[in-house]
């Protein structure tokens, strides 16, 4: 099933590639794009980073150029201008100036994970090549602007006559996958049967060079790819060979609003604060099995601390997945020390940051990890993983803890239990003053430099 299905979705996508230039070219039909830009965001209600810049690029864009449309492409059915716009301001805190357009896709199902068990990676990017011609066929911009690293859509926008920007969080294939499935590492995107096998795993670098080529292919389409990190940054300029037209542009965070919260914080309870999209790879499990590790390491007398869990859950596989974690809880017998918080409003997300002590973060490679300057803007101490973005350009020694495992983990958890009040507010205000270069203004300012050759010319 899942072998038919990716064929179906290669014959789609060529099919309509082929109708298209038939018209295009034989026929020598030319379009009339329209004066706008278009946002390729087929998931508006993912709740995480990648929704807060694409509504801070909408912003960006109406605020350089008011005098062209703003659209978004999106699969949310129930989607309109004004709730698209009053949930910018409720979950991010994003006024933008004007209600975007909406274009309502319904083929997003050829882009879901689900619908490829068996080659997922080059299944979703043929299906985005097929979502993207719905898109594009329905409203054709001057501008189409990626902002979910849909990279196989850029040689279709190119065909339909736009200039193509894209914001890139992550690369869809890293040399850091590529080098885990030589070494037979056992992950998330490799699993255990393929990773026990020579055979198997053989045939799986073989697929993943050629899906490297292929992206760097469809990537090197781009007029202008902004990336969220310097880690991210280094993969898209091998991958794509591009160097010219990337520039590193930090996401947005708010810093502004959090360092207004006081960094005195009450100790009963003492609370650590977890937030992350509720998916496989952020790593709850093993923050859950640190914190339970943790308290085990307490003495009598010690203060018990409180993990939240806070974010979002796109489908039913997360709500599943958040079930999951509740019953880890319940058999580490933490589940009274664990509070989950699902899919929270931004002020109450500003609540429970502000009265957290620390922050933990767990994710392998985090391109950039928003929810790290997050914790540092508002007085939380990070404890995030040693890699990546938050290694190569959040945490330093003196603003929070880097760790890898379950007991770096640990320590660092019983660490920040154990600080001194004054030497905690000591590393809180140095965090804090970091998460600065990282704010929302800034995001502006290198967005609106970096946009600015394309969107005048």
């Amino acid at each position: 099933m899942a072998n038919q299905l990716v064929i179906w979705s290669i014959i789609s996508a060529l099919s309509a590639l082929i109708l298209n230039l038939f018209v295009r070219l034989v026929l020598g039909i030319t379009r009339n794009n329209k004066k706008a830009v278009a946002f390729f965001h087929p998931y508006t209600n993912d709740g995480g980073g990648g929704e807060r810049v694409l509504w801070c690029a909408v912003k960006g864009v109406q605020e350089e150029r008011p005098d062209l449309d703003c659209a978004i492409y999106t699969g949310d059915h129930d989607a309109s201008p004004d709730s698209l716009m009053a949930r910018a301001v409720d979950r991010f805190g994003v006024k933008l100036r004007s209600p975007p357009k909406v274009i309502h896709l319904y083929k997003r199902k050829w882009i879901e994970e689900t619908t490829y068990p068996r080659f997922t990676m080059i299944g979703q990017s043929l299906g985005s090549v097929y979502l993207s011609i719905e898109a594009l066929s329905k409203y054709t911009p001057l501008y189409y602007f990626d902002t979910s690293g849909y990279a196989f859509t850029y040689p279709i926008a190119r065909m339909f006559g736009c200039k193509v920007i894209c914001y890139t969080h992550y690369p869809t294939i890293s040399l850091d996958m590529l080098s885990r499935v030589r070494a037979r590492s056992s992950m998330y995107n490799n699993d255990t049967l393929i990773a026990r096998s020579i055979w198997l795993s053989r045939c799986k670098v073989v697929y993943y060079k050629v899906f490297s080529w292929l992206y760097g292919l469809v990537g090197s389409c781009a007029h202008l790819a902004m990336v969220n990190s310097s880690w991210t940054a280094s993969h898209i300029e091998k991958l794509w060979g591009i160097p010219d037209r990337i520039k590193r542009v930090y996401p947005p965070c708010d810093t502004s609003g959090l360092q207004e919260l006081p960094l005195e914080r009450s100790r009963k309870p003492l609370t650590i604060i977890s937030v992350a999209q509720f998916r496989p790879e952020k790593g709850h499990v093993l923050q859950l099995e640190a914190f339970s590790a943790a308290i085990k390491r307490l003495n009598a007398d010690e203060l018990r601390p409180k993990l939240l869990l806070v974010g979002s859950c796109r489908n039913k596989a997360d709500e599943e997945r958040v079930q999951n974690l509740k019953n880890r809880a319940t058999e580490l017998e933490i589940d009274d020390d664990v509070e989950f918080h699902v899919n929270v409003m931004y002020r109450d997300l500003v609540r429970l940051l502000g009265g957290a002590v620390a922050g933990i973060h767990s994710m392998i490679d985090e391109h950039f990890g928003i929810s790290v300057v997050e914790y540092m803007a508002a007085g939380a101490i990070p404890i995030a993983h040693d890699s990546a973005g938050p290694k190569m350009d959040i945490v330093v020694e003196e603003t929070g803890f880097l760790a890898v495992d379950l007991e770096q983990y640990s320590d660092a958890i019983l660490n920040v239990v154990r600080m001194e009040e004054t030497d905690r507010m000591k590393m809180a205000a140095a965090a804090r003053k970091r998460a600065e270069r990282f704010s929302e203004q800034q995001f502006y300012e290198d967005f609106n430099a970096a946009v600015r050759p394309i969107l005048h010319r």
